[in-house]
């Protein structure tokens, strides 16, 4: 099997799943000591380019991100872990679920700050649109995701639409 047939053999989701942990500093931090939202945007989208990636194998970028609320402050010396993985493939393109807890070591506590939803598209070198693997959806969970994604992707497409309508 050639390189580019290999790349598009369906992979279940579990290949997909990463984990990232950041403890935070005064320099991810406003005056108040709690972490910047655009500095837990930036790993969002790290943590999601990560599974983009593990599953496409491909260069990736980001063509969108869903809405996101910030549900829990998180302060300097917490940790934040990033949980992601890809839920649903289209023919170039993923959606990419990541989870954000924070986890605070001196009361054991771990909450959940934040979700995201966010779309990469895979490329190559030169910036063309390279075909992704299909994925397999294995759990229940895995399973409701999948089917979840396609809702969300005709509510994105018909929210484009509207943009581009009001611009006309």
């Amino acid at each position: 099997m050639n390189d580019h047939k290999a790349k598009l053999t369906p992979r279940p989701v579990r290949e997909s799943t990463s984990e990232m942990t950041e403890i935070v500093l005064p320099n991810d931090a406003n005056p108040l000591n709690a972490l910047l939202g655009g500095r837990l945007m930036h790993w969002i989208d790290l943590a999601g380019a990560m599974a983009a990636h593990r599953h496409s194998r491909q260069y990736v970028v980001t063509a969108s991100i869903d809405h996101l609320d910030f549900l829990v402050p998180v302060r300097v010396g917490d940790f934040v872990v990033l949980r992601s993985s890809v839920n649903r493939v289209y023919h170039t393109s993923m959606e990419v679920g990541v989870k954000v807890w924070v986890e605070n070591y001196h009361t054991e506590q771990s909450r959940h700050v934040s979700s995201a939803y966010l779309t990469f598209v895979a490329i190559d070198a030169a910036g063309n649109r390279m075909a992704v693997a299909p994925v397999v959806p294995e759990t229940a969970d895995e399973k409701r995701r999948y089917e979840d994604a396609a809702r969300r992707r005709e509510i994105r497409r018909a929210e484009s639409a509207r943009r581009k309508e009001v611009r006309s």
